[in-house]
């Protein structure tokens, strides 16, 4: 066993803690170590809880050694989004306005992480309220990624991708609204679940956007996400929008070693726009392993994602700006530039066009569902259709201009039409640019079907090993 214990993936960490070979203690102190080395470089952490981190790891070898195991992730580190509401702890969202907020309630998947065994490390950085695909922020610093530190981390969940990225988390949990799980997985080289609609509860969670909120985790390992997925998904009557759709067992999920049978969607040609060649060389490169593992690809109709992203454009702008109206009338000042103009365009739309967007979603979503996602088990995309962009490329607080507001929209062109469909999509590693930035493939699933996206995943990695690869400082 590697004296690192940090770089260990957390199905291993979780057995090796369980089986007493390593103490949560140990483990935990390795993941601070390592956090005191990065957080100057990257940026991922706002705070770090190390007494109550180091604390509960005692507990739990005590109780170990008493022979009681909370669950399957008893002792193991973890560190999330700092939106994730802790009774009596600083849950900012990223923010000044909420820089000093403490809620008096827990977040039911903080709970239910509680009561599997995690460790919580801290929070992590993100973009301003979840407002921005980058991981930019003007109060907190910006989040940098793990393999390139001018690089932009990915928003919104940056800091949550670069933690795991540079294993100093075993995951994290995020949120995805537009991509904000998916493309700072996909940044950073690490595997995000957005899973559908309602599967996990949002009680306790910061919204970004109601109707478009999903909540899902961030791992190194297709394995390590259907783990947490397992703690935090089902039923919660604090969530009104929670399903009690179940989830089949984790070792159903991996019980296959190949995927005959499996019908692989691809978009017709020119469907997707124009991609980077590098993009498409990693994307033409995964599908071929597939096929070796027996999936069956054909191609299928994709719908226009430009008129979808306009209307979760509307929504969340809508929503935002309900969420927001109040702190936007008396303390406007205390946002920054850009995520303020973003989220106040949302009070010049009419009820009108917000009923109409919500009527025509419900059209758009049976259309693709009878359309795209007829015939086939997942839809297969890209998530960021070029290389990683630069942080002063992005850059919209301190830089203006066309070309950054279209590097910046064009970020989550792949990924935003999801959220408005509300299905499940899992971001992929499967390789890196000629920059040695990563690269990632997204699978989109039916309805409450994460378990075949986590499947193909889980099988791809086990042929691969694009995501093994390490940033190093």
């Amino acid at each position: 066993m590697s004296t690192d214990f940090a770089l260990m993936d957390l199905s291993d960490i979780a057995t090796a803690i369980a089986e007493r070979r390593v103490t949560s203690l140990a483990v935990t102190e390795a993941c601070l170590a390592r956090i005191r080395q990065w957080q100057p470089e990257v940026n991922c952490f706002i705070r770090m809880d190390e007494a109550a981190a180091l604390e509960t790891a005692c507990q739990c070898d005590l109780e170990l050694a008493r022979g009681h195991r909370r669950g399957v992730l008893h002792g193991v580190p973890l560190a999330h989004k700092d939106l994730f509401y802790r009774a009596g702890r600083i849950s900012t969202a990223g923010s000044g306005i909420l820089r000093d907020y403490k809620p008096n309630f827990t977040a039911t998947v903080l709970r239910r992480l509680d009561e599997a065994g995690a460790v919580d490390l801290g929070t992590l950085n993100m973009s301003e309220f979840a407002a921005g695909p980058t991981g930019h922020n003007v109060h907190f610093g910006d989040c940098r990624n793990a393999f390139d530190r001018t690089c932009v981390a990915g928003g919104s969940s940056s800091g949550s991708a670069v933690a795991v990225a540079a294993r100093l988390a075993f995951g994290a949990l995020g949120t995805d609204t537009g991509a904000s799980i998916r493309l700072p997985a996909a940044a950073n080289g690490v595997t995000g679940l957005k899973p559908t609609y309602g599967r996990v509860s949002r009680h306790g969670v910061f919204p970004r956007s109601w109707s478009l909120d999903h909540v899902g985790p961030i791992a190194r390992t297709a394995r390590d996400c259907a783990i947490l997925l397992q703690v935090i998904a089902g039923y919660d009557e604090m969530d009104a929008s929670s399903s009690v759709q179940e989830l089949p067992p984790i070792d159903k999920i991996f019980s296959q070693t190949r995927l005959e049978g499996l019908r692989l969607g691809v978009p017709t040609d020119g469907a997707l726009g124009d991609l980077d060649a590098d993009v498409t060389a990693a994307l033409m490169g995964a599908k071929k392993t597939l096929e070796s593992l027996g999936a069956t690809v054909r191609t299928v109709p994709f719908t226009d994602p430009a008129q979808m992203f306009q209307v979760a454009e509307v929504l969340v702008k809508s929503e935002g700006a309900a969420i927001h109206r109040a702190w936007l009338k008396d303390r406007k000042q205390e946002y920054s530039n850009h995520v303020r103009i973003r989220i106040e365009a949302g009070l010049l739309i009419p009820a009108t066009q917000y009923i109409d967007a919500q009527r025509l979603r419900v059209v758009l979503t049976t259309r693709f569902l009878d359309e795209t996602m007829a015939g086939i088990d997942a839809l297969y995309l890209p998530v960021i259709p070029f290389r990683v962009p630069k942080i002063h490329e992005t850059d919209i607080e301190r830089r203006s201009g066309e070309e950054v507001l279209r590097v910046v929209g064009e970020l989550t062109r792949l990924t935003r039409p999801v959220n408005l469909l509300g299905l499940p999509a899992i971001s992929v590693p499967c390789g890196f640019c000629r920059k040695g930035m990563p690269i990632a493939f997204q699978l989109v699933g039916h309805p409450f079907d994460e378990a075949t996206l986590l499947r193909v995943a889980h099988l791809y990695q086990q042929t691969t090993d694009f995501h093994r690869q390490m940033p190093s400082l």
